[in-house]
């Protein structure tokens, strides 16, 4: 099993020492089972059918995505030339082999990823100097490996500016219907809505900053009526538990011309605190360029950010 930076809570030597910086960007990315080219042909050979039943606990792609979803050089050329371009502090990724594959797109950064042994993983890319620390896996969303961790980021911890940040995929499958919907993704997406309500409650009783960032595999904006996702977690109960959705009254905008999608999956959520901090304005996404849509494979995602005014954003923090 590879070894992670996120089994403990492990501190980055780097930039001990230095002055949080005045303001950041932080983008939450989808990679699309992104690994390293060399991984991706050593488990083709075992790759999983379309029928197979989900294994979390197992090391292995789909055959689908062995046959047509590996990346050249220029393929992996063009994503990193997308991060350079979304010049981020601070992503949080979603499906992704861990720093390795990371490394690849990210170049210059560091990284916090979930020690689940399956490919797709979450995590975070942080700019080299920035301090942070990996705290432990929220592995209550997983339900056992089944699904996803979370991934918590503590940025300038133990400091009057300490941020978390939350990096999740959420169960696909349930995007617009109710959670309470007999369809099995949607029950799934349910039993997951506890451990990310007491994350949040978590961060909120100890008067902390925090953000919930990744790809949620729901349209939190167009919910229906009835058990809504967006309803368990936005509750106010501590008081500071009052979130707020960045990408709300935002048009929406397809990564690339070929997409046909009508609304936002990946979001940056802000809890109350954190929200004093939101730019006005700033929340963009950062479109694929048409050439490279067109010719390379990227992701069927593309990064969503937000810039956040450090000194806001942690007023009144502890």
């Amino acid at each position: 099993m590879k070894k992670y930076v996120a089994v403990s809570l492990l501190l980055s030597i780097a930039g001990l020492g230095q002055a949080a910086p005045t303001e950041l960007k932080l983008a939450t990315w989808n990679l699309e089972w992104f690994m390293t080219p060399e991984t991706l042909r050593a488990l083709t050979p075992a790759c999983s059918p379309a029928d197979a039943p989900r294994d979390g606990a197992r090391r292995a792609v789909p055959c689908d995505v062995a046959h047509e979803l590996a990346r050249s050089r220029e393929d992996i050329a063009a994503l990193k030339r997308h991060a350079r371009t979304l010049n981020a502090d601070v992503v949080a990724l979603q499906e992704v082999d861990g720093p390795d594959a990371a490394r690849l797109v990210f170049p210059d950064y560091q990284f916090c990823f979930s020690g689940r042994i399956a490919v797709q993983n979450n995590g975070f890319a942080i700019r080299r100097g920035l301090p942070f620390v990996c705290a432990p896996d929220i592995a209550d969303l997983s339900m056992n490996d089944d699904v996803r961790r979370g991934v918590e980021l503590r940025l300038f911890p133990n400091t009057p500016q300490e941020l978390r940040l939350l990096s999740v995929h959420l169960k696909s499958g349930c995007a617009r219907d109710s959670l309470d919907s007999t369809r099995p993704s949607c029950s799934e997406l349910a039993r997951q809505v506890p451990a990310l309500e007491r994350w949040i409650d978590a961060q909120a009783a100890e008067h902390m900053p925090f953000a919930v960032l990744g790809d949620f595999n729901r349209d939190l904006r167009r919910e229906p009526a009835g058990a809504s996702l967006w309803a368990e977690i936005d509750d106010a109960t501590p008081p500071e538990a009052d979130l707020v959705n960045t990408a709300e009254g935002q048009a929406f905008q397809n990564c690339m011309p070929s997409q046909t999608f009508s609304g936002y999956i990946d979001y940056i959520i802000l809890g109350r605190k954190m929200a004093d901090g939101l730019v006005k304005d700033s929340f963009g996404r950062e479109l694929f360029p048409p050439k490279d849509a067109q010719r390379r494979k990227l992701s069927d995602h593309c990064p969503v950010f937000i810039r956040l005014r450090v000194a806001d954003a942690a007023r009144g923090a502890g």
